[in-house]
């Protein structure tokens, strides 16, 4: 574990650097918004008041510039809030230029565990923020980024059902859970968010989408029959190897296709040793996430494999 973390922060340190100096700022912005890097950080701190907007989102005064059009909409996970899981990617698009856009959905108001109930029944009210977003920002599409639940099942139902592929167009996974995960995997999450005790109890009682996502559900069946992925929306999955939640994690990926992307952030950065919930806030996926929304300026991964002063990393 020590090993891990050295590593971790190593490459992060690297690639924050590197992602700070290639990332442009929108001309309305006097000072750049600060980006937490570190999940435990920025999860601790948005956890304690869920229901707040994370730092450069729901400016509905925002207009979308020429160079992104498109404004962002933020799409938590199981078990997470908007303001506990974006203080990274949040500010990170804000500073870039975006109009950025986040809600909570799947729970009670000021719950800090979202994400919970029927995944239809969130993407009903993902389809209502998301005309929100686009009747006040005059945007005829919006491009979504989300994690986990986030990412994959809940707006690939919106885009299918609910008619979200007129109005969608990008959808930028994050450890997604696109081919559902088993149930290890779903009460891991509940651990290590020590919201899940006794598991199986809360997950037949509490937490309808837990169960909507585990391999071989029916919700996940219906869905995924007949494609995973709807015409005139480009999808981008980033993962990890080290997702303990979506698991095995290659089920976080969709079927190649002309429109679909699957990137491994360590096929980039061999030393990234993020996680399923450490990946919203790891440097290198938020460069993928950047360069997955405006493809025509690409830029590079910000990894560097270097040995620490102290000696060689083991």
């Amino acid at each position: 574990m020590r090993t891990k973390r050295v590593r971790t922060l190593a490459v992060v340190a690297l690639a924050a650097a590197g992602l700070l100096a290639g990332v442009g700022q929108p001309a309305a912005a006097a000072t750049p918004y600060p980006v937490e890097y570190h999940f435990a950080a920025g999860f601790l701190k948005g956890f304690a008041d869920p229901d707040a907007s994370p730092a450069g989102s729901n400016d509905w005064s925002c207009r979308p510039g020429a160079a992104h059009p498109n404004p962002v909409v933020l799409v938590h996970g199981t078990l997470e809030t908007m303001n506990d899981y974006w203080a990274g990617a949040s500010p990170l698009l804000a500073n870039a230029g975006y109009c950025v856009f986040a809600f909570n959905y799947g729970g009670a108001e000021g719950s800090p565990a979202r994400g919970t109930e029927g995944i239809a029944g969130s993407a009903r009210q993902l389809a209502g923020f998301v005309d929100r977003v686009r009747a006040a920002t005059g945007a005829a599409e919006v491009d979504l980024v989300g994690h986990s639940q986030g990412g994959g099942l809940l707006p690939r139902y919106y885009l299918k059902n609910l008619g979200g592929a007129a109005k969608v167009g990008k959808l930028v996974g994050i450890a997604p859970n696109n081919l559902g995960t088993t149930l290890d995997g779903i009460t891991e999450l509940g651990r290590q968010l020590h919201v899940l005790e006794p598991a199986n109890e809360f997950l037949s009682t509490f937490c309808a989408a837990c169960v909507e996502q585990e391999v071989g559900s029916p919700f996940l069946a219906e869905l995924n029959a007949g494609g995973t992925t709807v015409p005139g929306v480009d999808y981008t999955v980033i993962a990890t190897r080290f997702d303990e939640v979506v698991t095995p994690y290659t089920n976080a990926f969709l079927p190649e296709g002309p429109h679909v992307t699957n990137i491994t952030v360590q096929d980039q950065c061999l030393l990234d040793a993020t996680d399923h919930l450490e990946i919203g806030y790891d440097p290198i996926a938020l460069t993928d996430v950047l360069n997955a929304l405006d493809p025509a300026h690409p830029r590079p991964v910000p990894c560097q494999i270097v040995l620490p002063i102290t000696g060689p990393v083991v």
